[in-house]
Order: structure tokens, then sequence, then C-alpha cells
């Protein structure tokens, strides 16, 4: 699988990408809560092949008080409130816009980087970060009063994003890919939990599996891929290839297949 690390990065950008439209079509028969808990819950089953060639499963509560510090974070505001704010934008915006507000990830990264993790941040990139705001900031006003809090909705997620970026670099004596199933498992069971308590569950079995493929897929065979050819390309190579993740997102939201996707779920919902 690993022969083709290039190939391999652009893979995992595009089944990152593909989420947001995925998302917004499952947002026609799913709550918000419950879309956010199978999607994660998603993602801790699609991790799951990368841990048995582990061999090894960390938990959470044998690691050292920092460590389980910053694995909080990067399950509460990675897992359980930076998808909810992208969902709830998502209701009120068109895939194709959040898809690009999504670069507002590499921005809040970078930004919190340099003034609280101490990153270097030159001239260039202030550049690139205020001409991604600015770009953002247009495109919600071309989508009206939805558009603006819709905008802000993805900005605070990816504010919630760049913080759990930040805590899982920091994080040591845990494997990402044990990361991510930690983050998928426990925010999947909450958010789900909260979901059901505020709306009865009344999915199908064919909108489950779909929003649970979505999360295998999207959120969590994405990562495995992403993983594997950083181990070939090195990080930052790897991490430029998958910075095209909402351009696929915006190119999946024009064609066929979300419709077709929102046509299916609603035919067998």
């Amino acid at each position: 699988m690993l022969k083709h690390p290039l190939i391999i990065a652009l893979l995992a950008a595009l089944l990152f990408g593909a989420a947001t439209p995925a998302s917004k079509a499952l947002l026609q028969t799913l709550p918000t809560f419950q879309l956010a808990g199978l999607l994660y819950l998603g993602a801790a089953i699609g991790v799951i092949p990368l841990l048995i060639r582990e061999r090894k499963l960390s938990y959470p509560w044998d690691l050292d008080v920092k460590t389980a510090y910053r694995l909080l974070g990067v399950i509460g505001l990675g897992g359980v409130v930076g998808p909810l704010l992208l969902l709830f934008g998502l209701s009120l915006a068109s895939a194709a816009s959040v898809s690009l507000w999504l670069n507002l990830e590499l921005i809040a990264t970078a930004i919190l980087g340099f003034f609280i993790f101490r990153d270097e941040l030159h001239l260039g990139g202030w550049g690139a970060t205020a001409g991604i705001v600015a770009a953002a900031t247009l495109l919600s006003f071309s989508e009206g009063h939805a558009g603006v809090k819709a905008g802000l909705l993805v900005a605070a997620a990816c504010f919630c994003w760049g913080l759990d970026n930040h805590f899982t670099a920091l994080i040591t004596g845990i494997t990402p890919a044990q990361t991510t199933f930690w983050k998928g498992l426990v925010a999947g069971i909450v958010n789900l939990s909260i979901g059901i308590k505020l709306d009865p569950y009344i999915a199908t079995f064919y909108v489950t599996t779909a929003a649970i493929l979505v999360g295998v897929f999207s959120y969590g065979l994405s990562l495995v891929l992403y993983i594997g050819s950083a181990q070939r390309l090195g990080a930052a190579r790897s991490q430029i290839i998958f910075s095209s993740s909402p351009f696929f997102g915006v190119i999946r939201s024009f064609s066929p297949v979300p419709r077709f996707l929102e046509s299916s779920l609603l035919r067998f919902s």
C-alpha cells in the first residue's frame, strides 16, 4: 500500500474532503448530535486495522497526567465541540462554501502556534493567513445573513481543531491511531447519547450505516492513509498535500454523487 505515498496522501485528502457534502446529505435525515456521534464512532472503527497491526492499545487512565489532559482536550475540542459547530454551520450554508471555509483550520493552527505554542510564522505566512481570512469573509457575506452565521460557526470549529492539532502534536506515549481511536470512541458515544436524549432515534439501518461508513472512510481510513504517506514523504510534505482536502470537498459538492446520496437517503429514511 505504501509504494506510492503521493497517491496515498491525495487519497487521504479526497476521503476527508468528501465528508462535507456527504454530511450535508445526511443532515437531511439525522439530527446534528446523532450524526456527529455516528461519524466519530465510524472513525474509531476505521482505525481498528491499524491498532491490530500495532498489537498494543494504551488506555487513557494509564497515561501520565499531562498526556491525559491533552488527550482530554483532543477529545473534547476536536471530537465533540468542533464537529458539532461544523455540522451546525453546514446546516445553514452550502457544502461548497463550508468546504472552502475549512481552510481556516490551517490558519487557526498557525496563529495558535505563534501566539501560544511558540511556533514561528514568517512574513509570507502572515500574508497567506490574511488572504485566506479575507477570502473566507467575502465568501460568508456572499451567502447573506445565514452565510455569516455559518462562517462564524465553521471558524469556531476550526479554532477548536487548531487547538486539537497542537494538543495532538504534544501527546507522547500514545500513537496517532490510538489517539484517533479514543477520540472517536468517546466523542461518538457522548454525541450520540446527547442526540438520543434530545431526539428519539428514528434513523433507518440504511441511514445509520451510511453515516458510520462516512466516518470510517472520511475520518478513520483517511487518517490511516495520511499516516502511511507521512512515513514515506515526511510530515511537512504530507500535510501540504492533505491541505487540498477542502478543494476536493468543493468538487464533490458539485458532483452528482452527493445529490444521489441525498435522494437515496430520503428514499430509505
